[in-house]
C-alpha cells in the first residue's frame, strides 16, 4: 500500500508527482531543488545557497514521513558543474553525521527551472 507524503514546509510538486511516497518502512522521496517553498523560486543563483536551501527542503519531507536525517539510507545528488562538489561536501556536513548515507553525484546538462542542484533519496524506517 502507497501513502503520499506532503508539506507545504517544501515546495509543492510542479509535475504529476509526489514529494515522497511511502512502502510499508521505505520512504522514496522525490528530487528537491533550492527553492523557496513560499514563492516557488530558486533561493539564489549561487550554488551553496542552493544546496543549503535543498537540504533544507529534504529535511521538512522527511520530517513530514516521521522520521530524520540520520534513516535517509541512500541519496542521489545532480549538479550541472561538478566543480561545485567540494560546496555540496561542505553543505551536506552541516546535515549529516556518520554513518553517512550512501550516494551517487551526477553532473547532468540542466535541472529543473535553472537549479544548479537536486536530491533524491531512500529513507528506511526500522
Amino acid at each position: 500500500m502507497k501513502q503520499v507524503i506532503s508539506t507545504s514546509l517544501a515546495p509543492q510538486a510542479i509535475g504529476p508527482y509526489s514529494q515522497a511516497v511511502r512502502v510499508g518502512n521505505t520512504i522514496y522521496l522525490s528530487g528537491q531543488v533550492g527553492f523557496n517553498p513560499a514563492t516557488m523560486s530558486l533561493v539564489s543563483e549561487d550554488f551553496a545557497a542552493q544546496a543549503e536551501q535543498t537540504f533544507k527542503n529534504i529535511n521538512a519531507v522527511v520530517t513530514a514521513c516521521g522520521a530524520t536525517l540520520a534513516e535517509i539510507a541512500k541519496l542521489t545528488i545532480y549538479v550541472t558543474d561538478l566543480s561545485e562538489f567540494s560546496k555540496l561536501n561542505e553543505v551536506m556536513a552541516n546535515y549529516f553525521k556518520q554513518p553517512y548515507p550512501a550516494r551517487t553525484t551526477i553532473q547532468v546538462s540542466a535541472l529543473p527551472r535553472g537549479a544548479k542542484v537536486e536530491i533524491e533519496g531512500i529513507v528506511i524506517i526500522a
